[in-house]
């Protein structure tokens, strides 16, 4: 009865999920395909919630505006948990090894890539709809490309500030000359950006239809193979 009622509970967690998925992703392509139309400035949120067919409250639990439903999930740290974990690993962890797992963390307890797995044909197309209607809104609109470069700004400050906390914790002598470990920091957040961003764009180039952790894993590899190459 106990594993009944479990099996039970899992299924509809898992149900409401993919409707929370459904939900947010049809409003975000709402919003692209009205703003395609019509220009971004043309339409409102009250049009956009009537093409998702949901209400204007059940948009704002999703989206904080028109713009972000357009601009799309940015990441965000991962819980402070895996944070710590991060910071505590120690020398004998390599940093970026580290970091590749803190942002995997941070896309798979988001929304970065609308939940996709890839089995699905119509999700898969959804995806690349809406990858490619983003892509084209954001190069029209340099006002909302520059909204999401501050908001990648943002994360990569935050992201900065947590490596710096892991640099002091390793090495107490780098962590003695505050300017020495911020500008290391900063150095390997960058590398890791790079990581991040060509994980990114390899996912967008192919729509959208695989999880974007998976992307983010095999960048990674390849970023630690190439330093492998550079010692």
């Amino acid at each position: 009865m106990t594993a009944e009622i479990i099996g039970t509970s899992e299924g509809e967690l898992g149900l409401r999920e993919r409707k929370r998925i459904a939900t947010r992703r049809a409003i975000q392509l709402a919003a692209l395909e009205l703003a395609s139309e019509r220009g971004f400035d043309h339409v409102t949120v009250d049009e956009i919630s009537h093409a998702a067919n949901v209400s204007p409250r059940t948009f704002f639990n999703y989206f904080p505006s028109k713009e972000s439903a357009i601009i799309g999930e940015l990441p965000e740290l991962p819980d402070e948990a895996s944070i710590e974990r991060f910071i505590e690993a120690g020398p004998a962890e390599p940093i970026l090894d580290g970091l590749g797992r803190l942002l995997i963390a941070a896309i798979e307890t988001g929304d970065l890539d609308g939940g996709l797995d890839g089995s699905d044909a119509g999700d898969a197309a959804s995806a690349k709809e809406l990858h490619a209607l983003r892509r084209t809104l954001l190069k029209g609109n340099p006002e909302l490309f520059a909204q999401r470069m501050a908001s990648m700004h943002k994360f990569e400050d935050a992201l900065s500030a947590v490596v710096q906390r892991r640099l002091a914790h390793d090495d107490p002598d780098l962590a003695a000359d505050e300017e020495a470990v911020h500008q290391r920091a900063r150095l390997v957040t960058y590398v890791a950006f790079a990581g991040m961003r060509h994980a990114w764009s390899c996912w967008a180039d192919h729509g959208g239809v695989e999880p974007l952790a998976d992307r983010l894993r095999s960048s990674f590899a390849q970023l630690q193979a190439l330093g492998g190459q550079l010692d």
